[in-house]
């Protein structure tokens, strides 16, 4: 058993674990054989000394299939037959150590049987996470005076202020980290002390949300004070579910699938919400509210695509980044370039504040100024960024780009005939020889399915060849903001009523299933099936669906068409969406990089 006055066995089961006594590598494989094959194991050295939390760390995380500190370790399901096998092929040296919890007095000499069963993880080829302990503790002494030395280790540091002080991400922006972190944290861990979930909370922070929205809805001054309020609260909310999620490491499937998708509903439902708000005013803003989604959207698939396209390039640097790097040791400008790109706290926190003191249309107005400008200031980094170094990208990153492009059959088709460099170019003008005619053409002109159909050839053509190229992380953000535009500027020019209603409600959609597409790349699943993707058009079947209908129907009937296609396309994702996320093969994909939203 652990040494007298060792708490080893209670923190093991205050973590969840039914601890049993193996006496050697024979009766640690015969233990392991024995246990219900869907249960997580944990190994862990008799002779450990370190804090409750650096257990937890290893021992509990759900994300890893197996994970380690000195002393300890664990594994998920499926490892435990590499784990057996290695337990089985250790010999009698570690007689001593024991299974996943402990067994006789201390025998200071002996191997530690969770570091080698660890290596034989590696050495089968299963990825065994270590995670950064810090100030925490986690060793197996290696006689009486270390184990003092290590247990006065243990007393110096508190890891529950370690713990709490985790629970916040390290980069975040400038009004979350001074203005909701310093008590979403203790909001957290009163949420884990009562059993609450993060996916309750994330919950509360949506329901929260659309009460505010409903508030905006009302038009009144006094509607539009308290949705202010409560959009501030639902951030907080928003804030302490994932600080929840690290502070108790409650990861799942659904709650990836509930944070990648509630932020996005909640700010959009808020648009529609103040959009309806004004119209009880007589002021019709559903043009503003439509491009501020649109703005928004495209502006995360900007980042997105970067992202995906240079985070495994090789060769992978450039003069701009390291004068990136260089100006983040200057304390200050961290957070001005952090505010300038106007992330989720700042947005969210300037428009509660307009939305209370101004009108709707203001609201939108600066929120359109300010987003364009950080649209502006990003892309062009990010142009630089890419022009300037001399990576060299993956197949991996180039399929990822061309699932971002979102290719319908007609693409797909065009693609097919020949094979044209320069994706960057062909998509952009694709895009300018269809929206010109959108914006110079009277609604509903012949002229406008002409350039339609010539951005559909050249939506194939752009992505006919593998998009390696310095720049073609800009061909899905192209193609999106050519999507929405159209939608938004056919709608606009309608005059049909309820037009500009129904097409905010057929580009929230799609942009649903943009991101959707997104995270299950993000989690390493690839995109959503090919079989969806054709049946919902792709991005250039529907900008021809939508021009033919404006063509078609005028006045009602092309409101009736967005409606419908909107339904449709929300159906389709949506059941096959959540079909996904709550599978078992989903990923546990949550946000750990601090990259502003």
């Amino acid at each position: 058993m652990p040494p007298v006055g060792s708490s080893l066995e209670a923190d093991l089961r205050s973590l969840g674990f039914d601890v049993r006594v193996a006496d050697g590598a024979a009766a640690v494989a015969a233990t392991l054989a024995a246990l219900p094959t869907g249960d997580r194991v944990a190994l862990v050295d008799h002779r450990f000394v370190g804090h409750v939390h650096s257990l937890r760390l290893a021992l509990t995380d759900p994300r890893f299939p197996a994970a380690a500190v000195h002393g300890a370790v664990t594994a998920r399901p499926e490892a435990r037959p590499a784990l057996l096998r290695a337990a089985s092929a250790l010999d009698g040296r570690y007689a001593d150590a024991l299974v996943g919890a402990q067994p006789a007095a201390p025998s200071w000499s002996v191997p530690v049987l969770p570091d080698a069963l660890a290596a034989g993880l590696e050495a089968e080829g299963i990825a065994v996470h270590r995670p950064d302990l810090g100030v925490l503790v986690a060793d197996v002494p290696a006689d009486g005076p270390a184990r003092t030395r290590a247990q006065a280790a243990v007393a110096a540091t508190d890891d529950e202020a370690v713990r709490l002080r985790s629970a916040v991400k390290s980069r975040d922006g400038f009004f979350t980290t001074f203005c909701i972190s310093p008590y979403s944290r203790y909001i957290a861990r009163w949420c884990a002390r009562r059993g609450f979930t993060p996916n309750q909370v994330t919950t509360a922070s949506l329901l929260t949300a659309l009460i505010a929205a409903a508030c905006a809805a009302t038009g009144t001054r006094p509607g539009f004070v308290a949705a202010g309020l409560l959009l501030i609260a639902s951030f907080v909310l928003d804030c302490t579910d994932g600080q929840l999620a690290r502070y108790s490491l409650q990861y799942s499937t659904l709650g990836a699938w509930l944070d990648a998708t509630f932020d996005r509903a909640k700010e959009y439902a808020y648009y529609a919400g103040l959009a309806l708000g004004a119209a009880r005013g007589g002021d019709d803003v559903w043009a503003l509210a439509l491009g501020a989604m649109v703005l928004q959207t495209c502006r995360h698939v900007v980042d997105f695509s970067f992202n995906e396209a240079n985070h495994d390039a090789t060769a992978n640097t450039s003069p701009t980044a390291a004068l990136s790097g260089r100006l983040d040791s200057v304390g200050w400008t961290v957070w001005a370039r952090r505010m300038i790109i106007l992330p989720i706290g700042e947005r969210w926190a300037l428009i509660a504040v307009l939305t209370a003191l101004t009108t709707p249309r203001i609201v939108f107005v600066v929120l359109l100024i300010g987003c364009a400008l950080a649209a502006c200031y990003t892309t062009a980094g990010r142009v630089l960024r890419s022009v300037t170094r001399r990576a060299r990208r993956t197949d991996r990153a180039a399929q990822a780009l061309y699932d971002l492009a979102d290719s319908g059959p007609i693409a797909e088709a065009v693609s097919r005939l020949t094979r044209v460099k320069g994706a960057p170019v062909l998509a952009l003008a694709g895009t300018v020889l269809l929206l010109v005619p959108l914006w110079w053409q009277p609604a509903g002109s012949r002229l406008t399915l002409i350039g339609a159909a010539v951005y559909a050839v050249f939506a194939g053509l752009a992505v006919a060849a593998p998009l390696k190229g310095p720049l073609d992380w800009l061909v899905p953000p192209v193609f999106r903001a050519a999507e929405y535009v159209t939608i938004l500027a056919l709608a606009a020019r309608s005059d049909a009523p309820g037009a500009l209603p129904a097409a905010f409600g057929l580009v929230a959609a799609v942009a649903y299933h943009h991101y959707d597409t997104v995270y299950r790349i993000r989690g390493g699943t690839g995109a959503p099936p090919h079989w969806l993707v054709r049946m919902i058009g792709g991005h250039e079947g529907r900008v021809l669906a939508v021009t033919v209908a404006a063509v078609l129907w005028q006045g009602r009937g092309f409101t009736i068409a967005l409606t419908a296609l909107a339904a449709a396309i929300a159906l389709a994702v949506l059941i096959e969406s959540v079909r996904f996320w709550v599978s078992a093969g989903a990923p546990a994909v949550h946000d750990e990089t601090g990259e502003p939203a």
